[in-house]
């Protein structure tokens, strides 16, 4: 039986690393720093990993990239990153020749000295975990962002200290793999449909990932769950931490709910916290869910209300999230770039009650457009559809709204600067992942900026 100290011990131990992106780069770096022998093998050309290749050799860490060679099954065990899916055929020949497997997400988590709060959820993970890190630093405690946002979790955990907080976002692919992960207090936003190709079209398969996060969790630990979602009922939820429910609407006993415009926590029928929605300067019903969970989180460490009522007030949102980047000429121009799916542009479209102009999409996950078809109808005015699913997105709305498809960012934001007026939004929302055209989302975010600066020239 695998145990944590086997995963611990890493002196003088062979470790394979699978992937080389952020996360594998990490692992590697930190399995070197705590004794071990790290390869790290990643199936990408070398033309593709250039950069990574670079802080490999300038590390002293051997690789093999263009394919996985005989040598990386000559190990103790393998960390996994979150881009390697569990049914590539390396992972298939690694669990039928029983060599263990875990994530580097968990594999971090083993040498955590400090408090680890977990976000994770199909949408609203970044925005809340940047909140819960701003709470925290607002209030005076040492605390860092890392997993699915910012730095991976190897690259910073042997710098937390004992009495700091680790605001840690993570995928179900992070959590694909765990055996031990144990956070202090964990959340789990909503469950919407997303990576369905990944999970065999099956919701309850990436449900049944999500609820990993609460798998090891005992009493002294807290839950935080959606009590207006489904996938969180009773008869869904079986762990020993004390569940706190936030929801839109008046908990019966305990938890945080909206109410009369505010933010209101109520532990046994008695309001203890209260925060007004009209001084949060995060946009949209789902940023006000997103906050309840936050506040939620840090509420066990945080004694002191107003220090946290600073924070939400302070807390000005995250780029590539419903981010406004110019008004010009009194056009709202807004990112949304992180928007890569169906679920996330619906929050994009309640979140404005004027006309939207509406970049959508990118590479196709198996969307269902039917789901915004109504708010499209409602809000949209025009959509300007890119990317490799332009066609699908132009064959779902053409009947429906007016439909362009553009070849170009630049060319999305040279029509709408022409056909947009003064109150109404140009949203890059788009449903999509970013790498048909770009790098990644923060990639695709940033070009939409640059497009739209270029209108002030």
């Amino acid at each position: 039986m695998l145990t944590k100290e086997f995963f611990q011990s890493v002196r003088n131990r062979k470790v394979t690393i699978l992937g080389a992106e952020r996360s594998g780069i990490g692992a590697a770096k930190l399995v070197k720093k705590l004794g071990g022998i790290p390869y790290v093998s990643d199936f990408a050309q070398p033309e593709k990993l250039q950069e990574q290749i670079a802080v490999l050799q300038s590390e002293q860490i051997q690789y093999e990239a263009g394919g996985h060679t005989e040598k990386l099954f000559d190990t103790d065990f393998v960390i996994i990153s979150p881009g390697v899916p569990s049914s590539a055929p390396v992972v298939k020949e690694l669990e039928k020749r029983n060599i263990p497997i875990i994530s580097e997400l968990e594999f971090a988590a083993l040498f955590c000295k400090g408090t680890i709060i977990a976000i994770t959820g199909t949408n609203g993970k970044s925005t809340t975990t940047t909140l819960i890190d701003h709470l925290l630093r607002t209030a005076g405690y040492s605390s860092v962002m890392a997993g699915n946002i910012g730095l991976a979790f190897s690259e910073v955990v042997l710098d937390v200290p004992v009495d700091g907080f680790v605001s840690l976002e993570v995928s179900s692919f992070q959590l694909d793999h765990v055996l031990f992960f144990k956070p202090r207090a964990a959340m789990i936003l909503n469950i919407t449909p997303d990576h369905m190709n990944r999970y065999e079209q099956s919701m309850d398969l990436y449900a049944e990932s999500k609820y990993k996060i609460f798998r090891n969790m005992d009493a002294s630990d807290y839950l935080i769950l959606n009590g207006d979602s489904d996938w969180f009922t009773k008869d869904k939820i079986h762990t020993q931490a004390s569940i706190v429910y936030f929801s839109l609407q008046d908990p019966v006993n305990s938890g945080i709910c909206l109410s009369d415009g505010k933010i209101i926590e109520y532990v046994n029928n008695e309001i203890t916290f209260e925060f007004p929605v009209s001084s949060l300067q995060i946009p949209g019903e789902h940023n006000v869910q997103n906050a309840m969970a936050a506040i939620a989180s840090v509420k066990p460490f945080i004694k002191d209300n107003d220090e946290i009522i600073e924070g939400l007030k302070s807390f000005k949102g995250i780029e590539h999230r419903l981010e406004l980047v110019e008004v010009i000429d009194g056009t709202l121009y807004v990112n949304d770039s992180k928007a890569t799916n169906v679920d996330s542009v619906w929050f994009a479209l309640k979140s404005y009650d004027s006309p939207i102009y509406l970049i959508l999409g990118g590479r196709d996950k198996g969307n269902d457009y039917e789901q915004i078809k109504p708010l499209v109808l409602d809000k949209v005015k025009k959509i300007y559809a890119i990317g490799e699913s332009a066609e699908k997105v132009f064959k779902f709305f053409h009947n429906e709204v007016k439909v362009e498809i553009k070849k170009s960012m630049d060319e999305c934001i040279q029509a709408a600067s022409k056909e947009a007026r003064e109150n109404e939004v140009v949203l890059l929302s788009p449903a999509c992942a970013s790498f048909d055209m770009y790098d990644n989302f923060e990639h695709r975010g940033q070009v939409f900026k640059e497009a739209v600066r270029k209108l002030l020239q």
